[in-house]
């Protein structure tokens, strides 16, 4: 309905190799991150490593450092703060090894009680998870996404073939890979959240290259004497501009959830946002290039084979 970009002849294909260098480094990143998770070395949430989180409102303002300096002096120096400054409350993340054999409501109650005597406070909110049940939601996690990948190989190859399949699994993957590299990196942590984040990355990513694949379907019943390079390029510049839009409206949404969101959402809006720049750099040129790849290998192969019966 808009033409926010014109007819583009841009070369998406003829630069395939230098975008899978990129992506491969940044893929690399990525699992290694994986690893390390798993490895339980990486930033765990307490939905995974076990622990308790607690929410806390006061009647005034309280600033984050008097209370970690507070925690610290009680002897819960390794608690994490997140302040919600607009509402007067503080949300307080411990892990298990930091909170085992003590009853840790009454002994927050205790330390602020002497710390902020004059600033009333109630604990809003309270959860505990232990250890087993954080390693469950590990591997239920991961599970969710192979899960998912499998269901994406399906729905595309029964859509349209199985080779489109498997490059839009790929690149699915890819991007899911590459934001939880770039969250590992900057250590954010890992929570259910992110976890849920990367799953509607996935969803962003597979919707925007089902349009591509849709438009280079149509391409190659209509353009029968281009090779499949000519029809990819041609299909991708079709689609810039939709692509571009559809990017943008989505990107001014969360942008306006990571500002104005608060703190509980910060992470997923920030996920999300990492994986619309990346779910549209993987339509454009990682999961439409994986269909030039394997079409090359099957030509090299067919044509090695002919060589051995012409040898023979």
């Amino acid at each position: 309905m808009l033409t926010v970009i014109k007819q583009t002849n841009i070369n998406f294909i003829g630069k395939r190799k230098q975008f899978f260098w990129l992506s491969g480094v940044l893929v690399a990143i990525g699992i290694i991150a994986l690893f390390q998770i798993s490895r339980g070395s990486g930033n765990l949430g307490i939905d995974f490593s076990g622990g308790a989180a607690l929410q806390i409102k006061f009647d005034q303002a309280i600033q984050i450092k008097a209370a970690r300096t507070a925690l610290e002096a009680g002897g819960l120096a390794n608690a994490a703060l997140q302040e919600i400054a607009s509402e007067h409350k503080l949300i307080i993340r411990l892990r298990q090894q930091d909170i085992e054999e003590i009853h840790i409501r009454t002994k927050i109650s205790d330390i602020f009680e002497k710390s902020f005597s004059g600033n009333h406070f109630v604990i809003e909110s309270s959860t505990e998870i232990g250890p087993t049940i954080g390693k469950k939601l590990q591997r239920d996690a991961v599970n969710a996404i192979l899960f998912s990948l499998v269901l994406i190989i399906t729905y595309i190859a029964f859509r349209f073939e199985f080779r489109f399949g498997v490059a839009a699994a790929i690149a699915t993957f890819h991007d899911v890979l590459v934001v939880l590299g770039i969250f590992y990196v900057l250590n954010v942590e890992i929570t259910l959240l992110v976890v849920t984040a990367l799953l509607t990355v996935a969803g962003y990513s597979l919707n925007d290259t089902v349009v591509i694949f849709d438009r280079i379907r149509e391409n190659l019943k209509t353009r029968k004497k281009e090779t499949l390079e000519e029809v990819i390029n041609r299909s991708i510049n079709d689609c810039l501009s939709r692509t571009f839009i559809t990017g943008v409206t989505t990107f001014l949404a969360v942008i306006a959830l990571f500002l104005f969101g608060g703190e509980v959402i910060h992470d997923f809006a920030l996920a999300v946002i990492l994986g619309i720049i990346v779910g549209t750099y993987s339509s454009w040129f990682i999961a439409s290039s994986l269909l030039v790849t394997w079409q090359n290998k099957q030509s090299e192969k067919s044509q090695g084979k002919r060589v051995l019966k012409q040898a023979s």
